[in-house]
């Protein structure tokens, strides 16, 4: 065939004429008055691409399916065309549900738990499994109605945006085991253990006997080695339980290791006389519910004093960023919130521009979305300054850690009854130890100690609130 399409181009036939020709002839199965298939060692002159073999027709965009039985050419001057079939089609009964954005400085997340099971019906927009990021736990929700038919993720694999969680059928059908591909591949792959001769096996077992009576016996009366009596005793392994950390944890741990890396930090104290703020709270919370629909607690008291205390002080509203000083015209006061799944700081905004009713209602619904697990990243981003309020777990003293950019920290501890010198008396009075950590690379003592003087100032007395005095 070689030879005859040498010969017939040069004698002046057309390339496409010579083809045509000899597709006419071949020995291939025709489907019709289209298709052929060609000898892998026969030249095909296609416009101006001479090939050798089938598989050079690819690289001359000649070649739009090729299958081990038909190959088509689609050169319009040839007017030879293979017909050829689909091999799989998506249907539009079967939809993915798939990680969804997580935040701008989220990349990836853990799969944490399916909150469904194949076979199960879900309604558009229902969660179906959750995503545990270094901040926040997201839902993958379900793109429309129907049955999930399988998962085609692990709980455990690092997901990210776009990643496919889950198929499912609009129509319900064909709902399967939750098994990922990959089992199903691994499977399948592994082949069962080609059987052994028996005539080769004893051979074998003759050569590797041999050995072991060769080996000279050790005394049987030797006794173990004995424990030195500074060794440790250490539990069996049959009581520790192992689990892998979260991603919230392990991003907790980073951030405050980073803080004692970064930061100077210095703690200094004082202690507040909880008196006039709690009977300010006992005299008007009945009428402060029926107003405002949230109880008056002592945190919206605290978060007040906090920024009157940063208006008179600035330095501790503001951070270090390489050579610079920036001062912020702003006060955000993050509020330390721990969670089942870990310590979360949301972010009051503007705290500054709010009253003791707009705090207490923010307050309750960021906690509330925190131990829901459906605050989002937005909520925790930024802050200018934390508290920490250690005091409802009966926290006595603590030194808090700074939360990272910010420049300083307030701790809130227990209220103890304590005795106190009060007008030359001694008298019982309800106490609270409060603690600062700050950087001290930007803010000194004194800045330090004025600012916690500040609080102790507010609380004792509100009404300096009030005469901002």
């Amino acid at each position: 065939m070689l030879g005859v399409i040498r010969r017939r181009v040069a004698s002046g036939s057309s390339p496409a004429a010579t083809a045509r020709h000899l597709l006419q002839k071949s020995r291939a199965g025709v489907c019709g008055p289209s298709a052929s298939l060609l000898g892998e060692e026969s030249i095909f002159v296609l416009g101006n691409c001479p090939t050798r073999n089938i598989c050079n027709l690819a690289s001359c965009g000649h070649v739009s399916a090729l299958k081990p039985s038909s190959v088509a050419l689609i050169n319009p001057s040839l007017d030879v065309f293979q017909q050829w079939r689909s091999f799989s089609s998506d249907s539009d009964d079967l939809v993915e549900a798939v990680v969804p954005f997580m935040g701008e400085s989220i990349s990836d997340g853990t799969l944490a738990i399916f909150l469904k099971k194949p076979g199960d019906r879900v309604a558009v927009d229902e969660p179906i499994a959750q995503i545990e990021t270094d901040k926040v736990t997201i839902d993958v929700t379900s793109p429309e109605a129907g049955v999930i038919q399988k998962f085609v993720a692990k709980e455990g694999e690092t997901v990210e945006p776009g990643t496919k969680i889950a198929v499912i059928s609009k129509s319900g059908e064909g709902a399967t085991s939750h098994v990922a591909p990959s089992d199903d591949a691994s499977q399948k792959a592994s082949p069962p253990p080609p059987p052994v001769d028996k005539a080769e096996e004893k051979p074998k077992t003759q050569i590797e006997a041999s050995p072991a009576k060769e080996k000279p016996k050790t005394p049987a009366s030797a006794p173990p080695p004995k424990r030195s009596a500074t060794e440790p005793q250490l539990p069996p392994k049959d009581r520790e339980r192992r689990i892998p950390m979260t991603r919230l944890r392990k991003r907790v741990a980073a951030r405050l290791k980073d803080s004692q890396n970064t930061f100077a930090l210095l703690t200094t104290f004082n202690e507040v006389d909880m008196t006039n703020l709690m009977k300010l709270r006992s005299d008007y919370k009945d009428a402060f519910v029926e107003k405002h629909g949230v109880k008056l607690g002592l945190m919206s008291g605290f978060v007040k004093a906090a920024v009157s205390g940063l208006q008179n002080q600035p330095i501790i509203n503001a951070v270090i960023d390489g050579d610079d000083i920036i001062y912020r015209d702003y006060i955000d006061i993050s509020i330390a919130v721990g969670t089942p799944k870990g310590l979360v700081v949301p972010v009051i905004r503007n705290a500054e521009k709010m009253n003791f009713a707009d705090i207490e209602k923010e307050i309750n619904t960021l906690a509330k979305k925190a131990n829901e697990g459906s605050i989002s990243i937005d909520e925790m981003a930024g802050g200018t300054f934390t508290i920490s309020n250690g005091g409802v777990y009966g926290s006595l003293l603590s030194t808090p850690i700074i939360n990272p950019p910010q420049s300083a920290i307030l701790g809130m501890h227990s209220i103890v009854t304590r005795p106190m010198v009060v007008g030359g008396n001694i008298v019982p009075r309800p106490m609270m130890y409060i603690a600062l950590t700050y950087d001290h690379r930007l803010i000194d003592g004194r800045e330090a100690v004025f600012f916690l003087r500040r609080i102790k100032d507010v609380v004792e007395d509100p009404r300096r609130l009030l005469l901002d005095i």
